[in-house]
């Protein structure tokens, strides 16, 4: 997989495990929306390091638009040193984060439905099986029905190529 495009978001939003606040951490590509990765953590200046570097293999964006919370700053900075960030002040700025604000949306629309999770593992787990679903199943009208990972060139196979084995391939296209 290869996401070098001209920009991605990134942003966090607050979710429940056993009542307890946590932060969860989207990056998303802005060609494709495809969700790059996220991370479930506390809001820290090395939890925004965490997500930076987990999505780093991924790509070289040329820009990195994010809101206005200073921890980005070192980690685009550090795994990221040729893209430009941009800092969105507030809704009305010519560059937005809308569009992840708008994928927050969805996944909160999901996730409200779950009352919190009961657990970080399982919180986890549901949070990969919602992220897939969104990336390889869920067609998006903005992209003409197609879903992000088939307009980034992804295909899901759920026919293993090995006979013995019983899990489903990501396949390049």
């Amino acid at each position: 997989m290869d996401f070098n495009s001209d920009e991605w978001h990134a942003d966090e939003t607050v979710v429940k495990v056993r009542g307890k606040k946590y932060y969860l951490w989207f990056v998303i590509d802005a060609e494709t929306r495809f969700i790059l990765g996220f991370y479930l953590s506390d809001r820290s200046a090395s939890s925004a390091h965490a997500i930076m570097s987990q999505v780093k293999p991924l790509g070289s964006p040329r820009s990195i638009v994010t809101d206005n919370w200073d921890a980005y700053n070192v980690a685009i900075k550090t795994n990221f040193p040729n893209a430009a960030h941009i800092q969105v002040e507030n809704f009305a700025a010519d560059i937005s984060n809308n569009l992840i604000e708008s994928f927050n949306k969805t996944f909160k629309a999901w996730y409200n439905t779950k009352c919190g999770f009961d657990c970080f593992v399982n919180a986890h787990s549901l949070i990969s099986t919602f992220v897939f679903f969104y990336n390889y199943l869920r067609p998006h009208s903005s992209l003409n029905n197609l879903t992000p990972a088939q307009v980034a060139g992804l295909n899901y196979c759920p026919t293993p190529k090995n006979p013995f084995v019983k899990s489903a391939y990501l396949v390049r296209t």
